[in-house]
């Protein structure tokens, strides 16, 4: 009992952390019923994916491709992203809580939070054998890399949401999941695939260039000084 207890603990520690910093970037803060809910929304599309994922590779191998090949990948970055989108979707119908343009943003990332977290428990329970130490390690190391990968990438996301409302082109909003779930793929791809210290280079990069188009998302859209009417 104990030991599940420090597994869902250290699981739920990396996306606790994230979702305190990013919060900290709304100044007019949401609810904290409506946090929770899009979390726990975001956690549930994460069961959705791991179905979809499996069907999806099952597809991928009828046709002849590995489970490493890099289509698999790709495939499996755009399962992710479009779910964690409408985890956001439903858990938004109907609401009058997002008020400004960068709630949007915040959203996102906390739906992804709650994917990142339960895929972190899910990880954490595969292990045959692991120590609190270990645990802690392990999710220290996922704190830097796939949920934070998550968060940017479901932030990106949430930034071209609000441009296609704004500017009424829809187009914006589907290039940004494409393209986003290609780098998201992309990443997963090299983690696995590449040797060397590509095998680190590449996903580094894939994350400071997300998290700086993040960070430059969130200050663009702090000055639009108008709401834009997102249809949820």
């Amino acid at each position: 009992m104990i030991e599940k207890v420090i597994i869902i603990s250290a699981g739920f520690l990396p996306s606790f952390i994230w979702l305190l910093f990013y919060l900290r970037k709304d100044s007019h803060p949401e609810s904290n019923s409506m946090v929770l809910r899009i979390f726990f929304l975001g956690a549930l599309s994460g069961v959705a994916a791991i179905f979809l994922e499996r069907w999806l590779q099952d597809s991928w191998g009828i046709l002849g491709f590995s489970v490493i090949a890099l289509p698999v990948f790709l495939t499996s970055g755009l399962v992710e992203e479009v779910v964690k989108l409408m985890g956001v979707k439903i858990g938004l119908w109907k609401t009058s809580e997002p008020d400004e343009p960068i709630d949007w943003v915040l959203f996102m990332i906390i739906s992804a939070l709650g994917f990142a977290a339960l895929e972190n428990i899910l990880v954490l329970s595969n292990q045959v054998s692991i120590s609190s130490i270990e645990a802690i390690e392990v999710m220290l190391w996922r704190f830097l890399s796939a949920t934070f990968l998550h968060a940017l990438c479901s932030g990106a996301i949430g930034y071209f949401l609000v441009l296609s409302t704004c500017y009424n082109k829809k187009i914006y909003l589907w290039l940004g999941v494409l393209g986003v779930a290609c780098l998201h793929g992309f990443y997963n791809w090299s983690i696995i695939k590449i040797e060397g210290i590509n095998k680190f280079l590449l996903p580094l990069a894939i994350i400071v260039a997300l998290w700086l188009f993040v960070s430059f998302g969130i200050k663009h859209l702090k000055k639009i000084k108008s709401i834009c009417a997102i249809k949820k």
